[in-house]
């Protein structure tokens, strides 16, 4: 059965800042904010690590950073879904601005997903592309520009409610996160508070001076943003 996500959630980008133990660390940390905070925390974690990271935590959704969309049998160096899977993930990463992916492909790794019950997290640089990957339904959709990946500088409010409203409008039922060039808590607060379902950061967290303790200021970021906003409505 395929993961459920409730808003609001956070999003943490592994990439290839850390690798090894460093990555359990975060992962065991992250688990246990999760579990506090009451949010659930999606994890991308290193495909070298997903296995590891399934086994020694109990709340963190995690995430696969690519798949292709081959079957069991040949395809040597291609990731296998099923794959994947069985180390652990309940989900992957489409699209994202450093694995670029055509909309076809993007259409094909949604449905392979659906087939075998995996999220599927997409990412989108504009809103434009946010709206046509929205008629794909895919579970979640990142629209982050790519110009602001590791700046420090988040998106515009403007850009976070068009975007959230071009996804919506297609497809509500679809999660919109934002992310790209988040470094601090308040800017966590800020996105949630603005409208946006999930947050997410992965320099912003691991060129931290404490990246375990920026990752925890961010996640309680998004559980504070979140019961403010519940108060005013």
């Amino acid at each position: 059965m395929k993961q459920i996500i409730k808003p609001p959630f956070f999003e943490i980008g592994v990439k290839n800042f850390v690798y090894g133990d460093a990555v359990l660390e975060m992962a065991m940390a992250a688990d246990e904010a999760a579990c506090r905070y009451d949010i659930d925390v999606l994890f991308i974690a290193p495909y070298t690590e997903i296995r590891r990271v399934a086994k020694n935590t109990t709340r963190l959704v995690i995430l696969a950073p690519y798949m292709d969309i081959l079957r069991p049998g040949r395809g040597m160096a291609d990731v296998l879904p099923e794959a994947i899977q069985d180390a652990g993930a309940r989900g992957v990463v489409i699209n994202h601005c450093e694995r670029p992916m055509s909309l076809p492909a993007i259409r094909q790794t949604i449905e392979r997903a659906n087939e075998l019950d995996l999220l599927s997290f997409a990412c989108a640089d504009t809103i434009a592309e946010a709206r046509a990957i929205a008629q794909l339904h895919p579970d979640i959709i990142n629209p982050e520009p790519s110009d602001l990946i590791g700046t420090g500088s988040t998106s515009e409010i403007d850009y976070v409610q068009q975007s959230i409203h071009a996804v919506k409008t297609i497809y509500p039922d679809i999660l919109v996160e934002q992310a790209a060039g988040i470094t601090t808590g308040s800017q966590v607060y800020n996105l949630i508070y603005a409208g946006a379902e999930g947050v997410g950061a992965a320099s912003g967290i691991f060129l931290a001076e404490d990246p375990i303790a920026m990752m925890r200021e961010m996640v309680s970021s998004v559980r504070r943003a979140y019961n403010d906003l519940q108060i005013v409505q």
